[in-house]
Order: C-alpha cells, then structure tokens, then sequence
C-alpha cells in the first residue's frame, strides 16, 4: 500500500492513536472480534506462565536462591516503608493494616523484641535466613 504523504496534521494523528489505543494497552480478550482471541493451550501442552521453571531464574542475588528471593519479597510486600525502622510490635502492625496473611505476621512473631530493623533484609536476616552477597 502506497500513501505518498506520510505526514499528517495533529487532528488525524490524535484519531489514528486512538484507533489503536485498546490494542496497546488493552490486556488479552479485550478485542472486539472474537478471531482475535489468543486460543487457549491445548490438552497435551501446559498452560503459559511469566514465570520460568526452576530455579535458574534470572536474577537471582549471589547467596540466594530464587525461592528466599520470593520469600524475602512476600515479606516485604506487607511491610511498607513508613513502617522502618521499626521494631517488632511496630512492623506487626503495620502488616496487620496491610492486610497480611497469617504466615507472615507468624514470621514477624519471630523476630527477637527489642530490635530495630532498618530494612526488610534486616528482618529476614533476624528471622534466620541469608542475604545476598556483597561485591567488592
């Protein structure tokens, strides 16, 4: 197809990004056209994920696997940074206000009383699991 002029004025290009606006940010199954649908996975092929199998993840801290990774992360979801440095008491709390599941505010039961944590990997290291590495 030739068009000749590839220059529009601002009026047609503001219609032309709309037009295409539903496909850039639109997640799947927002199309109109039901041909346009991702088919799903068939019964002999696994179903797609984000997330790669094994713990090869790219990533993943030196001294860590990808599951304290992923711990370390779920703990740190639920305590929000307005909440350190703070204690025990202090950081149950606040996760209690986030909404935390009972897995976590049984971790920060843990933590010894009396301690200040300055960071999330404070707290994971007072609740007996490691850190990354340092690079020197």
């Amino acid at each position: 197809m030739e068009r000749g002029n590839s220059k529009h004025g601002p009026r047609i290009d503001d219609e032309m990004g709309r037009e295409v606006d539903g496909t850039v940010r639109g997640t799947a199954g927002s199309r109109v056209e039901e041909w346009r649908q991702a088919e799903p996975a068939g019964e002999d092929q696994p179903e797609a994920t984000m997330v790669p199998a094994g713990a090869t993840r790219a990533g993943t801290p030196q001294g860590m696997s990808s599951e304290d990774v992923e711990q370390r992360s779920r703990l740190g979801r639920f305590i929000p940074l307005s909440a350190l440095p703070g204690d025990r008491e202090s950081l149950r709390r606040s996760a209690e206000q986030n909404e935390a599941p009972d897995e976590v505010l049984a971790q920060l039961d843990r933590l010894p009383p009396g301690t200040r944590f300055l960071t999330v990997s404070e707290v994971w290291a007072a609740l007996g699991n490691t850190n990354e590495t340092q690079r020197w």
